[in-house]
């Protein structure tokens, strides 16, 4: 959604303002338009740096296959403020795929649909997003300004909204067709044949597409109890629990030493346990009806677990460690260093293509992911996000009284949205420096 002017006054007069404050408003509306200017041109030369540089580290096809699936996200949070707006008989006179040189475009009816040059995001234009802007007189009862409170609050929620309505979708189609992994289980891939011929596994009978639920009589909490298990019992004899074709089985197994068939191992590790296979976590579906019920709680909890983190992230403690990595970069590479890094473009199309690897169900939950914390960030209660225009409607609300207009200056909080936009470009900038200079390990193994 487009708020082309940032700077609001305080108003409780019911009619238009007069002649008397045209030059005021003029200055006013130029300072605006500078600064949309310099948010659009941040944006989006981050945006295109973002892209070449993913395009020289990635395959060209990966590439556009994600950065079109982040437009369409885009253009899908852009569709919620356009829909709701004309739902509540505002004007809306622009709906552009794109920014800078216009390259096509329709009229239809009162709205400008079209394309233009740099496929960056897209943007909705409705009239009198601001108190200041110029509107024309028969345009007035129907801006945006003038709507009322639930209509002014749906309009700019509406676009974190569909992103919440996205992650869900993603959800259902994850349960009900892809499956989710089961931690509990653990899913033979291959049989390895050691250089020095045959494999524990293999003499003992394990196949690929056995599903290990056990070991030594006790139920596997995640793969990583079996992989344990394993490492640790070097020539001991191991019982697995094994579900073949439906059924379940007993098999013994005995490890050797890892140093005994590799070469070049450190001491510890030479002394680790190894049966020769490759392990994954199966995927398991949901039932129909579950499948629409269950991304609800899914959604909620990683909802609320991203507004924590966004609140750590951004406490004195977590501005700390950021600065931190940014001194120290090797040690946010992979495990809790990882954890407080922000991703730029070239960091999310970096895993997309990772997660393409791995296969569909990677790529919806890392798209799943990726809504949920877009939709929680434009939340905040800031502008120039869309939760700072849900706070100025609340707070006009809240102060308007018997039928007459309150109008919020927000010309004193033109720094305060000035330093938020510096500090999203700031952390935009450092996350492109880490993500070149110190990728994040693959998370997809």
């Amino acid at each position: 959604m487009e708020s082309d002017k940032l700077e609001i006054t305080e108003d409780i007069s019911d009619g238009p303002r007069n002649s008397n404050e045209s030059d005021d408003l003029l200055g006013e509306d130029l300072v605006a338009s500078r600064g949309q200017l310099w948010r659009n041109l941040a944006r989006t030369a981050l945006i295109l740096t973002a892209v070449v540089l993913v395009a020289l580290y990635l395959n060209f096809a990966k590439t556009l296959i994600v950065v079109v699936a982040l437009i369409a996200m885009i253009m899908i949070h852009e569709l919620g403020h356009f829909a709701t707006a004309k739902w509540s008989g505002m004007k809306v006179t622009e709906y552009f795929l794109g920014f800078g040189p216009k390259i096509w475009s329709i009229k239809r009816g009162e709205t400008e649909y079209g394309v233009k040059a740099i496929p960056a995001g897209g943007y909705v234009k409705i009239v009198g997003m601001s108190n200041l802007e110029q509107v024309d007189p028969a345009d007035e009862a129907r801006a945006y300004r003038n709507a009322t409170y639930p209509r002014r609050l749906a309009v700019s929620a509406a676009g974190s909204f569909m992103h919440f309505v996205m992650a869900y979708l993603i959800l259902v189609v994850l349960f009900l067709f892809v499956g989710v992994p089961n931690a509990a289980q653990a899913k033979v891939d291959a049989v390895s044949t050691f250089s020095s011929g045959g494999s524990p596994a293999a003499s003992a009978g394990i196949r690929p597409g056995d599903i290990i639920t056990g070991v030594n009589g006790h139920n596997l909490v995640s793969a990583n109890d079996l992989v344990t298990a394993i490492q640790n019992s070097p020539n001991h004899s191991l019982t697995l629990e094994i579900l073949r074709n439906g059924h379940t089985i007993s098999i013994k197994v005995t490890p050797v030493k890892a140093g005994t068939v590799e070469k070049g191992l450190s001491p510890a590790a030479a002394n680790n346990g190894l049966i020769g296979v490759r392990l994954s976590e199966p995927t398991q579906t949901s039932s129909f009806f579950s499948s629409f019920i269950k991304p609800f709680g899914v959604v909620s909890s990683y909802s609320a677990a991203t507004v924590g983190a966004l609140v750590s992230h951004f406490s004195p403690n977590g501005i700390s460690k950021y600065v931190n990595a940014l001194q120290h970069p090797a040690s946010t590479v992979s495990g809790s260093g990882a954890s407080i890094r922000f991703e730029s473009p070239v960091g999310i199309v970096r895993l997309a293509s990772q997660a393409a690897n791995v296969g569909l169900g990677a790529v919806l939950t890392l798209l799943f992911s990726i809504n949920i914390f877009v939709g929680i960030f434009n939340l905040a209660p800031l502008l120039p996000l869309d939760g700072g225009h849900v706070v100025i409607a609340t707070y006009e609300a809240i102060r308007s009284r018997k039928g007459r207009k309150y109008h919020a200056d927000m010309m004193k909080m033109v720094p305060l949205t000035y330093a938020v936009l510096f500090v999203i470009v700031l952390l935009g900038v450092t996350a492109l420096y880490l993500d070149i200079t110190h990728p994040i390990a693959n998370p997809f193994g």
